[in-house]
């Protein structure tokens, strides 16, 4: 063998070995991708099948309650107390004494006004004879037609002078009336500013005592604009039904926690909105017969909207965020997969999302194992039995 030939030889043995390799692999039997790794199982999760329901649609309000009417009583004459009639902090009636001014001097006015109105009467009748008298020498002409004129002059002013005096005595009496000081209204009389002796003027600035009648009592509550525009419109479009447009029930939530057990009712809606806070001011009446609610309390009120049959609550532990701060869930199609939906939430409703689109009736949401999870994996649904809806539940 020559040189040059033993050198070509090398350079085809390392050619001819990768040629057999090759052969020896494409005899070989390819093996199915399930033998190499088995596909992982469906990841097991658990959903809740939605159904629309009837449910009351409740909001929950701030408000501050205030006296139903406030009495500063004040007097209207003049004088030095005598007594007072009353105990501070007990329930008075309307029409009930308080305070007893010196009525010395106010009577004596009575007696000179009765006075008065006897001497006018008296002249009255003296002057009516008279003139009875003239009509009878007219027709005989003893008298001038004069004379009897003069006397029916004199016997009108006799007359309008009873009536003056009348309206006299008439205001003496209600003067004497005044220094026994009422009540106006019932309720609970607060503190009195002034003792037996004090020396008091009509219509001072000061009050004698206040009266603030407590049962019924109104809670004035703010609701954003915003809130009420998306009311009208849920009730205009048939989504919340309510016996009356201008009336709501409403109960309380009192400050240490606890729910008052009377329930009121809104009566009055401000038609101006407020441009410091964009909330328009509601004013509820609230039964009070244990006086349990004062004046200036701060309360918790929850109103009833009114009542929709197509409310889709959704847990909101089923209910996340995307990036951009969009609510979303992960529902169950019918193969078993995972899809992602938008939603749009109108409120929470206890531990629920009350949603208004993105989601169906018979829709399954995953509620557990949202984690092990993303849109688009198999999984392996069981149903969790959902709770009964409660009658009304604040929405936060």
């Amino acid at each position: 063998m020559s040189p040059q030939h033993g050198a070509r030889l090398a350079l085809r043995l390392p050619a001819l070995a990768l040629l057999a390799l090759l052969a020896a692999c494409e005899e070989q039997p390819v093996r199915p991708a399930a033998a190499q790794a088995a596909a992982p199982p469906p990841t097991p999760v658990t959903v809740v099948t939605l159904q629309r329901q009837e449910l009351p649609v409740t909001t929950l309000l701030p408000g501050r309650t205030t006296a139903f009417q406030v009495a500063e009583i004040r007097p209207q004459v003049g004088g030095v107390v005598r007594e007072r009639l009353f105990t501070e902090g007990q329930v008075v009636t309307a029409g009930q004494p308080l305070f007893q001014i010196d009525p010395a001097s106010y009577e004596a006015a009575v007696t000179r006004a009765e006075a008065a109105l006897a001497r006018a009467e008296a002249t009255v009748r003296g002057a009516l004879a008279t003139a009875g008298r003239y009509r009878a020498l007219v027709r005989s002409q003893a008298v001038s037609q004069q004379s009897l004129d003069t006397a029916e002059q004199t016997l009108r002013e006799a007359q309008a002078d009873v009536l003056s005096y009348r309206a006299a005595l008439d205001s003496a009496r209600i003067d004497l009336s005044y220094t026994r000081v009422t009540s106006p209204i019932a309720g609970r009389s607060g503190r009195s500013s002034v003792t037996p002796g004090a020396l008091v003027t009509a219509n001072q600035t000061t009050a004698l005592v206040t009266v603030t009648q407590l049962d019924p009592i109104y809670v004035d509550v703010t609701q954003p604009s915003a809130l009420l525009l998306q009311q009208r419109r849920d009730i205009a479009s048939g989504a919340l039904r309510r016996p009356s447009a201008d009336r709501a029930v409403a109960r309380l939530i009192l400050e240490d926690g606890t729910e008052y057990p009377h329930a009121g009712e809104i009566r009055v809606a401000e038609v101006i909105v407020d441009q410091g806070t964009g909330s328009v001011t509601l004013r509820a009446v609230f039964p009070n017969p244990d006086q349990l609610l004062l004046p200036g309390m701060f309360v918790r009120a929850r109103v009833e909207e009114g009542v929709t049959d197509r409310a889709l609550l959704v847990p909101q532990q089923g209910v996340s965020r995307t990036p951009r701060g969009e609510p979303m869930a992960l529902v169950v199609n019918a193969e078993g997969v995972v899809e992602q939906r938008l939603l749009q939430t109108n409120r929470a409703i206890g531990t629920d999302w009350l949603v208004t689109d993105g989601l169906a009736p018979g829709d399954r949401v995953v509620v557990e194992g949202v984690q092990r999870i993303r849109a688009g994996a198999r999984v392996n649904a069981t149903e969790r039995a959902a709770a009964p809806a409660p009658a009304a539940r604040p929405a936060s």
